[in-house]
């Protein structure tokens, strides 16, 4: 082959376009996804930790005597564990008996031992005490209802984690709250957007309020 003839042939291979990328396979992009929902997590497991704005403490609740519960949302007691069914158990002190429902995490039978002394925090109704946390003797506390807040693995939960989500004024929704009328003010859970707030009404009766981030007040419903 001559010297033309090669420089020809190299010449049309410049020439030629550049060949496709193949297109992106829908994996790769829940990958994307998945990676950025993980990575809160992974830094967290690595020791580094975020401001989460978000973050709302339950109040803090003195319990009563087993003979004064009333209905209410947000409501403790603490008492003796006198006997064990399954995911209920008896608690009594010297005033009284109720009976307490752990859902789920007690369907063993073995969440509490009798005769052991325990603080439940929950709601009382229908003359049980749905309990949402126990605490022990020794102070170790077992949460039985979720946390609240976004779910977990959505946007608003990333936001969160990483520090980015709502500002919650807390002193400012406490005196909206006040300001519409409510007494005895408990926050018992957090909402996405939303916290759920035990309080009574000017009739002296327990209500669940729904009070939003932005102020607006509603009664879920009324004990």
């Amino acid at each position: 082959m001559t010297d033309q003839s090669s420089n020809a042939l190299l010449d049309n291979a410049s020439s030629e376009p550049a060949p496709a990328e193949p297109p992106r396979r829908p994996g790769a992009r829940r990958g994307l996804v998945v990676g950025a929902l993980a990575l809160p997590l992974a830094l967290g497991a690595a020791g580094l930790s975020f401001a989460q704005k978000g973050e709302v403490a339950t109040t803090p609740l003195e319990p009563v005597a087993i003979s004064a519960l009333a209905p209410s949302g947000a409501v403790a007691a603490r008492g003796e564990v006198a006997e064990i069914f399954g995911n209920k158990f008896i608690l009594q002190d010297a005033t009284g008996r109720t009976l307490v429902e752990t859902g789920r995490q007690g369907e063993g039978g073995d969440l509490v031992r009798k005769g052991e002394t325990v603080t439940v925090s929950g709601r009382f109704e229908k003359g049980f005490l749905h309990a949402a946390a126990l605490v022990r003797a020794d102070g170790t506390t077992t949460r039985l209802k979720p946390a609240g807040g976004p779910p977990p693995g959505g946007i608003d939960w990333m936001k969160d984690k990483l520090g980015l989500g709502p500002e919650i004024d807390l002193p400012g929704l406490r005196a909206k709250v006040e300001a519409a009328g409510y007494t005895d003010i408990r926050i018992a859970r957090r909402g996405p957007k939303h916290l759920d707030v035990a309080a009574k009404g000017g009739d002296g009766r327990e209500r669940m309020l729904h009070v939003g981030f932005d102020g607006e007040i509603r009664e879920k419903r009324v004990f």
